[in-house]
């Protein structure tokens, strides 16, 4: 199946095959999918709601913590609707701008997920290295400061992957072997050398993901070698439970990220179904865990469910 135009070689749409080699299955994956996903707008949403109406949340933790939500919400809502059509009623085809769309914010927010992870990561070790100077540092302007780079920084850097796939021509097939648009499984159905813009986007996710984990890492080293310290056992193992958790959801954002990255450059030998398949846990799973392990997990708002559902 093919809409491509002889003259310009550009497609008008594009088909998604979904997960390839499992479409017999797809309504059978659609159910932890779907699930995931209401998972993710309820959580995300009950902590968005319960920070706004909470003036005693208004704190730079807290208000991170929206930020990610929003992040979150818009990360898996740019996928999940198209895919759950693609699994529940076969509806494949995509137009040529929403793919390059979806493509922008699928790319553009994963890049800000990974700046408020970083930013949350500053913020706790504000909070438990520096306590005296936590809230002279971060103060409301310099909160909206690194919120305001986090979301240009995302925007600014992946607002050309669009124009450099649009400019591609496409003469081989409009079937992409995916369940979403991904930057590079489009610009593998080109048919001229794109090796320049493979090593572009390559080099920027690995510049954007190599600096925010060098200093999340380094953030929650100083955060471990600082509770491991503290005199007492009981608040030195409730800190490190609280981070702890939290790596254990940052881990699994960027070793899925990462893995999806790798295997659409170099993993030849992967199988598309592996492939495809954790490429989706970094786009749900984390939108899904953020508002139990940051949100749930802490007393404040654990304290304001409770009162709201009960």
């Amino acid at each position: 199946m093919s809409t491509l135009n002889s003259s310009t070689q550009s497609p008008t749409t594009f088909i998604l095959i979904g997960i390839p080699g499992l479409e017999t299955v797809h309504i059978w994956i659609s159910i932890p999918f779907c699930s995931m996903y209401i998972m993710a707008i309820v959580g995300n949403c009950t902590i968005l709601f319960i920070i706004k109406t909470e003036p005693s949340l208004h704190k730079p933790m807290y208000l991170f913590l929206c930020m990610l939500s929003v992040t979150d919400l818009v990360l898996s809502s740019s996928t999940l609707p198209k895919m759950l059509s693609i699994f529940w009623f076969d509806a494949r085809q995509i137009d040529f701008g929403a793919c390059l769309t979806q493509m922008f914010f699928i790319h553009s927010f994963t890049a800000m997920e990974s700046g408020f992870f970083l930013a949350m990561a500053y913020d706790r070790y504000m909070a438990i290295c520096n306590p005296l100077r936590h809230a002279t540092v971060l103060t409301n302007v310099i909160i909206a400061k690194i919120a305001l780079a986090v979301v240009v920084r995302g925007a600014v850097f992946f607002f050309p992957h669009p124009f450099l796939v649009s400019s591609l021509p496409f003469c081989k097939t409009n079937i992409i072997s995916h369940s979403y648009c991904e930057f590079m499984a489009l610009v593998k159905l080109a048919c001229a050398d794109t090796t320049a813009r493979g090593a572009y986007s390559l080099s920027l996710a690995f510049l954007i993901g190599g600096f925010d984990v060098f200093f999340i890492t380094l953030s929650y080293t100083l955060i471990l070698w600082t509770v491991t310290s503290l005199p007492s056992k009981e608040a030195s193992l409730k800190a490190f439970s609280t981070c702890s958790s939290h790596i254990c959801v940052i881990l699994v954002f960027y070793t899925t990220a990462v893995f999806s990255f790798l295997t659409h450059r170099f993993g030849h030998n992967v199988a598309p179904h592996i492939h495809i398949l954790v490429a989706n846990m970094y786009l749900l799973v984390p939108p899904m865990l953020n508002p139990i392990i940051y949100g749930v997990r802490t007393r404040k708002i654990r304290e304001r469910v409770a009162r709201l559902f009960l």
